[in-house]
């Protein structure tokens, strides 16, 4: 018997007579739902280790690592509180886990599930009444505030954040905002040159059920990608007090001016790293918001950090749920990938992903590409060097710790997949399995909505791109590079060169106006220079070959 099965052995209490809750991985908090208002000795909890869903694509060790020991610990948690627990390690869907349990324990209530891909695993419970579908309690917002913020798409996060600022009265006076305006994104976007100094990420302590959560991954899930690193492994109550902690205390005052830098010196800046717990629910949405409301904290960085969390974080949750997942669009239904993708696994390791055994009913997803991308995502994404610092290090990064703070994640990773014209699903599997705080109701919204287009306008107003100067501007990153941002770097020939193939069909769009009138001054002989220079990079990475200035074509 394993450690941890010991330590929930001595801490189980009498099952009879419970109200039995299924708790997702995602909803790990006693703080919402019914474990909130009823009593402990009076209801039970199905939890579920599942190694079908961790073996589904290529996800990041550290990712594994973070689910499955919060997990445990939650279950402890709530055995100590005097809840009874069934835990269960399952090889197969969720719905087929829990089939048996409904017939031994009856129906069993769950809070709405965050992910669609869930939602779709338990749908066959639901029709026949094995499952009680009630509210999930850690949005702050509702379907019908989404819906009133807005009559019809295009879909804008600044009109649902301007509504939901009214209706709950967060950081407004007399009906106004603070300030005198909604939004203080334009004073946010200084570059650090080093000063004031960023603060290191926290350690937490190491304990036997992180420890054995190691071993497991070591034993069974070895093939997995990325690095594990327990001392950046937050899975207890007290890491999460911990690394809240931290954050308000060295983060929070100068997140805003610096939210958008980036530099080789701090991965994370003023980023205050809270994404992956607050999607598991470890740290609660509603209680950072109402803590930083009240903090003593310059109005930009606090509205800046408050519109993540209440404007953009809960925008895309509405959005994906309103489309299944981009499945059914108010303008079309669009194609869906037949399974599971990998991300680009395939082309970097040299050796095919498992086949998952996932039944007929899950998809791989939507595959929107509003401007035609379909190229592979390159090995540089997955470690393979390219030649350009800024990639690598970011990539480096994200492969050591899970994690980059969103600028490096749109404007890095993002924007150079889409000036390579990356096909979009693809790049949105690679961010799904790379980054601890994944998960589809996010990273879809995010990088096929925002980071590469593939959308449209449905949720964003224009692409996000740019050549080597915003680079240059925001980050160190060239200090470190072969090729120069004002002279000779790819990436200011792949913006023109995309903005040239795509001309037609951004012309009707206002905020792309005035880069198009730049390229309408590119001569002709630039323009075939732009496109060769897109060739020869696309064709250089996607052979797992690094970019050099002496081989780009003259």
């Amino acid at each position: 018997m394993s450690l941890f099965r010991k330590e929930l052995a001595a801490r189980a209490s009498d099952p009879s007579n419970r109200r039995w809750l299924f708790i997702p991985y995602d909803q790990l908090s006693d703080a919402i739902g019914p474990l909130a208002r009823e009593a402990a000795h009076e209801l039970g909890l199905v939890l579920i280790e599942n190694t079908w869903k961790a073996a589904r694509r290529p996800y990041h060790k550290q990712k594994l690592a973070l689910v499955l020991a919060n997990l445990r610990h939650f279950a402890l948690e709530q055995a100590e509180r005097g809840v009874a627990i069934k835990y269960l390690v399952t090889h197969g869907s969720y719905g087929e886990a829990l089939a048996p349990l409904v017939r031994e324990l009856g129906p069993l209530r769950v809070m709405q599930p965050a992910e669609h891909e869930l939602r779709v695993d338990l749908q066959p419970l639901l029709a026949r009444g094995a499952l009680q579908i009630i509210p999930h309690e850690g949005w702050l917002t509702t379907r019908e505030q989404f819906r009133a913020s807005m009559k019809n798409p295009p879909w804008r996060m600044d009109a649902f954040y301007r509504h939901v600022r009214r209706a709950t009265g967060v950081l407004m006076e007399n009906g106004k905002p603070l300030g005198g305006k909604f939004s203080f994104d334009s004073e946010n976007r200084k570059p650090w040159k080093g000063e004031p100094l960023a603060p290191a990420p926290p350690a937490f302590p190491l304990d036997p059920i992180k420890e054995e959560v190691a071993t497991l991954l070591d034993n069974d899930f070895k093939h997995h990608p990325g690095a594990l690193n327990l001392a950046h492994l937050p899975a207890t109550l007290a890491d999460a007090e911990t690394l809240w902690q931290w954050a308000k205390e060295n983060c929070l005052p100068l997140f805003g001016p610096y939210e958008d830098a980036m530099s080789a010196a701090s991965r994370g800046l003023f980023h205050t790293r809270l994404s992956a717990l607050m999607n598991l629910h470890r740290l609660l949405p509603r209680r950072i918001v109402s803590e930083v409301v009240e903090m003593n904290l310059p109005l930009a960085s606090k509205e800046g950090f408050i519109r993540q969390i209440l404007g953009w974080r809960e925008y895309v949750h509405h959005v994906h749920e309103a489309t299944e997942g981009f499945r059914k669009t108010p303008r079309g239904a669009n194609a869906i990938a037949p399974a599971a993708g990998e991300g680009g696994y395939e082309r970097w390791a040299k050796k095919s992903w498992p086949v998952s055994l996932a039944p007929r009913e899950f998809d791989g997803g939507a595959m929107p590409a509003a401007l035609g991308e379909s190229t592979p995502l390159p090995p540089a994404y997955w470690g393979a060097k390219s030649g350009l610092a800024c990639l690598d290090r970011v990539v480096a990064e994200v492969w050591e710790e899970g994690y980059s703070h969103h600028i490096t994640r749109l404007m890095v990773l993002a924007n150079i997949a889409t000036l390579l014209e990356v096909s979009p699903r693809e790049l949105t599997d690679w961010f799904w399995v790379a980054y601890t705080d994944a998960y589809d109701w996010v990273v879809e919204p995010n990088v096929l909505g925002m980071g590469t287009f593939a959308l449209g306008d449905l949720i964003t107003t224009k692409p996000y791109i740019s050549g080597a100067a915003y680079i240059h501007r925001m980050s160190d990153y060239c200090e470190g590079c072969a090729f120069d941002p004002k002279k000779n770097c790819p990436l200011t020939h792949l913006y023109w060169a995309k903005l040239a193939r795509h001309e037609k069909t951004l012309a009707p769009n206002q905020r792309m106006k005035l880069a198009l009138a730049s390229l309408r001054q590119r001569a002709a002989a630039q323009r075939r220079h732009d496109q060769k220079i897109f060739q020869h990079t696309r064709d250089t990475l996607l052979a797992a070959e690094a970019l050099t200035p002496e081989r780009l074509p003259a």
